[in-house]
């Protein structure tokens, strides 16, 4: 069964709120083995939305719309699927009767323009909105299948949960396991990756490889389908294998897998602490390690230490390697490796300095420069990067070598 996820709103085309509803209906759908194959959006217009919904029937089994099921005259996605299917919209006294009781429940009057969102294509299912007020639609047409549910998530969530998976289960019963995994690495950019697994890419079917970049990273996604779970899960396992024979020493974890909960979750195995000296990621890096539930175990604590006078002061970086050297440069973020590992008395102790931008360049130190030194039992570590992107994209690509860094020394320890 092929399906096709329609946002509807003009909010999102402007870019106003973000969309989570379809990425939520993809991956449960998904789950359920359906193939999702389209994704469309279309802002608050009759005629624009006409066209999206019947370019949709024209090529989908199954076409889900999210949004535009409010009380105001916005709101058209019934009107536009009732006269693109000619069907008479009635009112549903249910549901009428449900959204009085929410407004005495909140001791509110419930405006007039509420009963709008209680019209319904005639031939309709209605499903019981138990998160808010507008109810969601099920229309049968011509072997096709038009289900419509409201934009806030929180809503919509619960629909598809409660009312949307029986309804598909019943209707189409199985329709396999789409399952998908994701393979995190660092240190590798996408064509060099691509490169290095081109005879997979080339011959791949079931499972499909698809590589993606991230902030700092490539993820490569691995997608099967099967029968059943295990049928798909096996596939996927095998082509991980041959990945991995590939590229192994650059894949840090998967799926879900965080740097942040790999770094937390090797310290604690090796009873590790760790304190950090950051100049121009001003904490970033200290708060993402701080992002992970029981992170005190680890992290002992933080300087920034944005300016010269806190280098010498609190971390003992001498005035006269500042002078020879600069603030941006390996012999100072050694030392601040080191100082701050012995003021904090911590296993492992982690020096940044960089230029960051958009001024502060020198000719032979641009925008970008950064040095990264630990210091820790392996001794002194320090790593030269020249990153590029605005001022808060190279900060978060210096956090991102640092706890990659972090991680390959706490490992090889």
């Amino acid at each position: 069964m092929i399906v096709e996820i329609v946002a509807t709103g003009t909010e999102l085309l402007l870019g106003q709120i973000n969309n989570t509803n379809t990425p939520f209906l993809s991956q449960k759908l998904n789950e359920l083995g359906f193939d999702v194959l389209y994704h469309s959006t279309v802002g608050d217009n009759k005629t624009r939305m006409t066209e999206v919904l019947s370019n949709a029937l024209s090529r989908s089994d199954i076409i889900i719309t999210s949004g535009g099921l409010g009380p105001t005259q916005g709101d058209i996605t019934k009107e536009v699927t009732a006269q693109l299917l000619n069907r008479p919209l009635f009112l549903h006294e249910e549901s009428v009767t449900h959204m009085a009781y929410l407004f005495a429940k909140r001791q509110l009057p419930m405006p007039e323009n509420n009963l709008r969102q209680a019209m319904i294509p005639e031939g309709a299912y209605v499903i019981k909105n138990e998160r808010g007020t507008a109810p969601g639609v099920i229309l049968e047409h011509d072997n096709k299948i038009i289900i419509h549910l409201p934009g806030p998530p929180h809503e919509l969530e619960w629909m598809y949960e409660h009312a949307v998976i029986p309804y598909l289960k019943t209707k189409f019963g199985l329709q396999g396991a789409i399952v998908s995994r994701v393979l995190h690495t660092y240190g590798i950019g996408e064509s060099s990756l691509e490169e290095k697994i081109k005879d997979l890419v080339i011959s791949q079917s079931n499972p499909t490889i698809a590589l993606l970049a991230r902030p700092g990273e490539i993820i490569i996604r691995l997608t099967a389908k099967g029968s059943a779970s295990i049928e798909a899960t096996e596939l996927i396992d095998e082509l991980e294998r041959k990945i991995r024979h590939k590229i192994a020493n650059y894949i840090w974890g998967l799926d879900n897998d965080t740097i942040e909960a790999n770094i937390g979750k090797t310290l604690t195995e090796k009873k590790f602490t760790v304190a950090l000296a950051e100049s121009c990621t001003g904490g970033l890096v200290t708060s993402r390690i701080t992002d992970i539930s029981g992170s005190s175990d680890y992290l002992v604590g933080s300087i920034v230490c944005y300016t010269n006078r806190i280098k010498t002061d609190f971390i003992d970086v001498t005035p006269q390697i500042l002078a020879e050297h600069g603030a941006v440069s390996q012999e100072t973020a050694c030392l601040m490796a080191t100082g701050i590992r012995r003021k904090f008395a911590a296993s492992i102790g982690i020096g940044i300095t960089g230029i960051a931008g958009p001024t502060g360049a020198t000719p032979t130190k641009p925008v970008g420069t950064v040095f990264i030194a630990i210091d820790g039992p392996a001794g002194i570590q320090c790593q030269h990067h020249t990153f590029n992107g605005q001022r808060t994209d190279i900060k978060y690509r210096i956090s991102q070598a640092a706890l990659h860094m972090l991680r390959e020394y706490t490992l090889s320890l």
